[in-house]
């Protein structure tokens, strides 16, 4: 009987007791008269802070979109600037066919070329930089060579290598220019 004695444990540990859905101690629900006085102050404050992070986040998308704009704007200009430099390689291009052959059958029509794309130029705002005569600017000229000559004054322009061009203030590509240089007469 061994075997029957076992089996009443595992009954007895299996099957543990629990009271019934009615047997449970009956709570009462708090009445709407019972609430606690500061809810009122709690649904405030919670209304409050919901408020304010509405008026945070309005705030930020309006900086995301202002920011999104500045970042759309600034490509759109950088993709002008890098289609516009490609067109100073033709304008370079084009003035060195001109120089190799100032008069040949080909001149006027490179020419009549090189006078549209600097028509299209100035509609977009584009100008030259760099002219015989004027004083060097590091910021708008990039000297290529530097000559001693008493014939004009220290740091002038002598010749222009390759033109440069900007955008109203801002430069797209220095010009390239031999710069002069006063003799030392103290050597």
């Amino acid at each position: 009987m061994p075997s029957s004695h076992v089996s009443e444990q595992t009954e007895q540990h299996e099957t543990p007791e629990r009271p019934q859905p009615s047997e449970q101690p009956h709570q009462p629900e708090p009445q709407p008269s019972e609430q606690p006085p500061d809810r009122g102050e709690d649904l405030a404050a919670e209304l409050a802070r919901i408020e304010d992070r509405y008026k945070r986040a309005l705030a930020d998308l309006d900086n995301y979109r202002k920011r999104a704009g500045r970042e759309v704007e600034r490509r759109v200009g950088e993709a002008g600037d890098a289609l516009l430099r490609d067109w100073f390689e033709v304008v370079d291009s084009l003035e060195r066919a001109l120089q190799a052959h100032p008069e040949g059958p080909l001149a006027d029509g490179l020419r009549a070329v090189l006078e549209q794309i600097e028509a299209v130029f100035a509609r977009r705002g584009v100008t030259r930089i760099g002219a015989v005569g004027e004083p060097f600017d590091p910021e708008r000229h990039e000297a290529i060579d530097v000559r001693t000559t008493d014939e004009v004054e220290d740091r002038t322009v002598l010749e222009v290598a390759r033109s440069g061009f900007a955008v109203r203030d801002r430069v797209l590509r220095p010009a390239q220019v031999v710069v002069s240089r006063r003799p030392d007469h103290d050597t």
